[in-house]
């Protein structure tokens, strides 16, 4: 038996070393025989490389059945001429690196992409830089894959008539890292698409989303940054997701948020910034979520919480110079407020251990007045607030009693962002 083994791995390391030297290079450019990458794409044969030379290529509908290397030089264009997507891969262990794609096809009946990855498994797409794209990037189907180091910049002013910058439908085990992705409709999409990891990437004046996660589980998210998007993060029907040391920046708007969550449960918000955002958190529907470490600083609203939310546990968070730390409807659900620093507490220390010895309560009278009368805003920085604050401190019953924080930091809290 052991003999076997040696020789059926001796045949399968002779089987890979003879494919690598037969494997061949195929260069195309305009004045080569090969002069067009659908053609290089039908003559090659598995394993071998293409390189794209400097020029433009005016080419829809590259099939790639084979497992391919197809490498573009600096300069090498792939147009097609909004009439279709551009490449089609159809197989595993495909690599496509360095091409610019610009001007494709826009459908209100398909999804035409400059890359699209169907039914494939341990494919590379990176160094892209993709122009005026429908759909950027779209996985379909498509699994142990590595999407990095791309650029994608769109020209959407409209979700209606824009697709996404990255795609993920039935998509797991992807890792997307190192993008950068400007103005489409949501900058990195994900559906029905479990296990990926997302890190790195900058995601900024996107018309709706910068991600967006919907019935997609186990996923995790690091190190990005969100800004100026309809909103930062939309994470919806989804559990077991984490998101840790990423910016939400000024995504700001009548219904826009840093983080929206829906329907969300088993997921944990680390170590992020929300910062200048209308809210910094929406939040609806969720239960056992943990919010630990993080920053929320010169939003409208902290955190609002719409109702339906359950066991969920806000420790060791920051709450600097927001318009409104809380908005809270409905029962407490054992949701637990304990342990964070709030820049508006008054409160005393006696027996300095950082710790304040009375309750705070981040829930003001005035922000439940804008919830029943959102007009009631324009208030905000009149003296009929000064007023309103005044009437607390002096009835405090008027206050609403659901939610307070039993130990109040005395002090910012420090940790270590990457």
């Amino acid at each position: 038996m052991k003999n076997l083994l040696i020789k059926v791995g001796l045949f399968i390391i002779a089987l890979c070393l003879s494919t690598a030297i037969s494997a061949k290079t195929i260069e195309v450019c305009k004045n080569c025989e090969i002069n067009t990458v659908k053609k290089a794409v039908e003559l090659a044969e598995r394993g071998d490389v293409i390189i794209v030379k400097k020029g433009l290529y005016q080419e829809i509908e590259i099939f790639v059945d084979k497992p391919l290397i197809i490498i573009g030089e600096p300069g090498a264009i792939l147009d097609g001429q909004m009439l279709s997507e551009i490449i089609v891969i159809r197989s595993d262990s495909v690599t496509l690196d360095g091409l610019e794609f610009h001007n494709v096809g826009t459908s209100n009946l398909r999804d035409y992409a400059a890359v699209r990855v169907r039914g494939s498994r341990y494919f590379t797409i990176k160094n892209l830089i993709i122009r005026q794209p429908f759909f950027g990037i779209y996985l379909e189907k498509s699994s142990y894959g590595k999407v990095y180091n791309n650029q994608i910049y769109g020209n959407a002013v409209s979700e209606f008539y824009a697709g996404n910058g990255i795609h993920l439908w039935y998509a797991h085990y992807i890792e997307i890292f190192n993008n950068t992705i400007y103005q489409v409709r949501d900058g990195i999409y994900l559906e029905f698409s479990n296990n990926c990891t997302i890190g790195n990437n900058v995601s900024k004046n996107n018309v709706r989303y910068g991600l967006h996660f919907m019935f997609s589980n186990n996923d995790i998210v690091r190190n990005d940054r969100y800004e100026n998007n309809g909103a930062g993060i939309a994470i919806m029907f989804s559990k077991d997701m984490e998101a840790s040391d990423n910016y939400f920046m000024d995504n700001w708007g009548s219904a826009v948020y840093g983080m929206l969550l829906k329907e969300v449960y088993d997921a944990k918000i680390i170590n992020n910034v929300f910062l200048r955002n209308t809210a910094g958190i929406f939040v609806e529907g969720c239960s056992r979520i943990l919010y630990e470490y993080n920053d929320f600083e010169s939003n409208g609203w902290a955190i609002y919480s719409r109702g339906a939310n359950y066991e969920n546990n806000f420790t060791n968070n920051n709450f600097i110079s927001n318009s409104f730390d809380i908005a809270y409807t409905g029962p407490l659900n054992k949701n637990v407020f304990n342990g964070n620093y709030w820049s508006d507490y008054n409160g005393y220390d006696l027996d300095k251990d950082d710790i304040g010895d009375i309750p705070y309560k981040p829930v003001k009278l005035f922000s439940n007045l804008v919830n029943r009368s959102p007009e009631a805003i324009i208030l905000l920085r009149s003296i009929f607030v000064d007023l309103v604050e005044f009437a607390e401190k002096v009835s405090p019953t008027i206050t609403p009693n659901i939610l307070q924080d039993e130990t109040p930091r005395m002090r910012m809290i420090t940790h270590d962002r990457n």
